[in-house]
């Protein structure tokens, strides 16, 4: 039986194909505050904004492409039972090649009824006002805003619980929930952490990659294929 690694990626491994991370260093997102953009408060207070914004990452999305770092965690699939649980809302796993992505924060390409949460949709074009599901409710960005819940966390910690082995790219993995999945991970496993400034020391099972995840992860992979 394969050996299973749980894999936990961030903004730093999508940073580098050109998506924008989420804050500016003065906490702004493009001159909005996030809770103008990223909240129930802000959707309800200017539908049109927050679909401006939401329409504006989607275009540059389609835009970009995967990077050295999305391809090299296709390719440990050869080898390893491979799970990848992302805080990300782009598809560039998916568009690299990767079989099992579960998104924590929803998916940027996907749209979904402000009348039904589970009526949910491929969309990759902008959402306007008056675009509506079929029960004739407006349609929402299906991303998981401040103050929402995160429906895919329990099945993320399932995921993370039968780790034999956890990598973490591109995240502090200081917010939560996501910094909660960490608790879930069974005692011992090896954790490589792949970060160009990493938030945590080096202990005993947990092993640092102070790299840009374009350079620390394809090396991590070879190095993880050639002890098949």
């Amino acid at each position: 039986m394969r050996k299973k690694i749980v894999i936990l990626t961030g903004a730093g491994i999508s940073a580098e194909s050109g998506i924008k991370t989420f804050r500016d260093a003065d906490g702004l997102w493009e001159g909005h505050d996030v809770m103008e953009v990223a909240s129930p408060m802000g959707w309800e207070s200017n539908q049109q904004l927050v679909l401006d914004f939401y329409n504006k990452r989607r275009r540059q999305l389609l835009t970009v492409e995967p990077n050295a770092a999305h391809k090299a965690l296709v390719d440990l699939e050869k080898n390893y039972d491979v799970e990848i649980i992302t805080q990300n809302i782009d598809d560039l796993h998916e568009r690299a090649g990767s079989t099992r992505v579960t998104h924590l924060h929803g998916e940027l390409l996907k749209a979904r009824s402000t009348f039904n949460e589970n009526l949910i949709m491929d969309w990759k074009r902008d959402i306007n006002p008056g675009d509506f599901c079929e029960f004739n409710y407006q349609l929402r960005p299906h991303v998981v805003w401040f103050g929402e819940a995160v429906p895919m966390f329990e099945k993320a910690m399932e995921i993370v619980s039968g780790a034999q082995m956890l990598l973490i790219i591109g995240t502090s993995m200081q917010v939560y929930p996501a910094a909660g999945l960490l608790d879930f991970a069974p005692d011992g496993i090896p954790v490589y952490f792949i970060d160009p400034k990493p938030s945590i020391s080096e202990k005993r099972n947990l092993h640092i990659i102070a790299e840009n995840a374009t350079i620390g992860v394809p090396k991590l992979v070879h190095d993880l294929k050639n002890r098949e």
